[in-house]
């Protein structure tokens, strides 16, 4: 019998290979008066939200806003051990990156990049749950970010799953929190900004409130711009914000289950 190559104990692979074809997706160079790409400056990404995906959790919800995809899990209140007695229950946020979420893989440990974004969610949400009613109690968050398109989304698009996944959990609220980003490039402001456009930024500005009662929850910033440009992203932001509110709810009540 003649011999051959072909090894059995091993997964050979095909005798042919050809190169793979990647598309190249155009450089985004903006110049100082050319207007926004692909939409309007006050426009935000498509938002796309399904509570309840996680059967094990006792409330869950996943968002997608274009390339920002995240997987929130809700469990508690749970009676917190080992733990001195509080009249108020404690409520814990934790982010991780999956390994593929960005465009240079990830570490599977978490840095101070994971531990900035949930001090942020943790501050949006915090105002929004009645932990005065949960006395010894715990409710843990755990956000996955699955896809990232920017430090600025990831922040806005978590704390709105999040507030999502609480609701879906049956905790009791004050209202429901939303929130949204805004970026001064030039003279304009450019909402929802993909990490692109933040690149480009002289500033952002992340707004979260609870639009039923018309109250702010947090307001984060970076870079340098005035007072007036701030107070006019945060108008911005609050317009917005009824809208991703108008979508929240109605993601809600499609998803309650008749008792």
């Amino acid at each position: 019998m003649a011999q051959t190559n072909f090894d059995r104990r091993r997964i050979n692979g095909p005798e042919d290979s050809f190169t793979p074809i990647f598309i190249e997706e155009e450089d985004s160079v903006w110049t100082p008066g050319k207007p926004r790409s692909g939409r309007g400056a006050g426009d935000i990404r498509p938002i796309f939200l399904k509570p309840g995906l996680i059967n094990q959790a006792n409330g869950s919800a996943y968002i997608e806003t274009e390339k920002t995809k995240i997987a929130c899990a809700v469990y508690g209140p749970r009676q917190s051990r080992n733990t001195t007695y509080s009249d108020k229950g404690r409520l814990n946020v934790e982010v991780k990156f999956a390994p593929f979420s960005c465009k240079k893989r990830r570490a599977p440990m978490r840095d101070a990049e994971d531990r900035s974004i949930a001090v942020q969610i943790h501050q949006a949400l915090l105002p929004s749950v009645r932990l005065e009613l949960l006395p010894k109690s715990t409710i843990d968050i755990f956000i996955t970010i699955i896809e990232s398109d920017g430090l600025e989304g990831c922040i806005a698009s978590g704390a709105v799953a999040a507030s999502a996944a609480l609701a879906d959990a049956g905790i009791e609220m004050l209202g429901l929190v939303v929130a949204c980003s805004a970026s001064l490039v030039g003279p304009e402001i450019w909402l929802d900004p993909t990490e692109e456009e933040s690149s480009i930024s002289s500033a952002s500005l992340i707004y979260a409130g609870m639009p039923a009662l018309d109250s702010v929850t947090s307001v984060w910033q970076t870079g340098s711009t005035s007072v007036q440009d701030s107070i006019k992203c945060m108008k911005a932001c609050q317009e917005r914000c009824r809208d991703v509110h108008t979508v929240v709810a109605q993601a809600l009540l499609e998803n309650a289950k008749p008792t």
